[in-house]
């Protein structure tokens, strides 16, 4: 099986949004530069030197900037795979639709977005080393 390992909401502000989430939940907010989209990183456990959680069961997560496109503003998923471009024959192969290229993520890995067959918007992960 491949798993869920991270999760992702849009914002319309992301510093306000990151602030909530820092003050209710106590979540560690990393907001990235404009070379990685103006993303936000949250950690919602403790990671070890790799970014990874270290309590199992537990996901990490980012806020991204809300855009007019419904199927984006919703959140997702990401699902670990071992071989992205295998995984996105398959998604294409059982009626999904793959969004833009496959984009690397320095130091975690390769990652794309696709519409499943319901019209979410989910993301694959092929973390770096695999």
């Amino acid at each position: 099986m491949n798993p869920v390992v991270h999760f992702e909401m849009p914002a319309q502000d992301r510093k306000r949004m990151g602030d909530f989430y820092a003050n209710v939940f106590g979540w560690n907010i990393q907001h990235l530069g404009p070379e990685m989209m103006d993303y936000v990183v949250v950690h919602t456990a403790e990671t070890d030197e790799n970014n990874m959680v270290k309590q199992p069961g537990a996901i990490n997560g980012g806020f991204y900037q809300r855009t007019e496109d419904p199927a984006l503003n919703a959140p997702s998923v990401v699902i670990s795979v071992n071989n992205i471009r295998d995984h996105i024959k398959k998604v294409t192969a059982a009626g999904g639709k793959i969004l833009g290229d496959v984009m690397p993520i320095p130091g975690i890995g390769d990652w794309v977005s696709f519409i499943d067959t319901e019209g979410n918007r989910v993301s694959m992960l092929q973390p770096k080393g695999i």
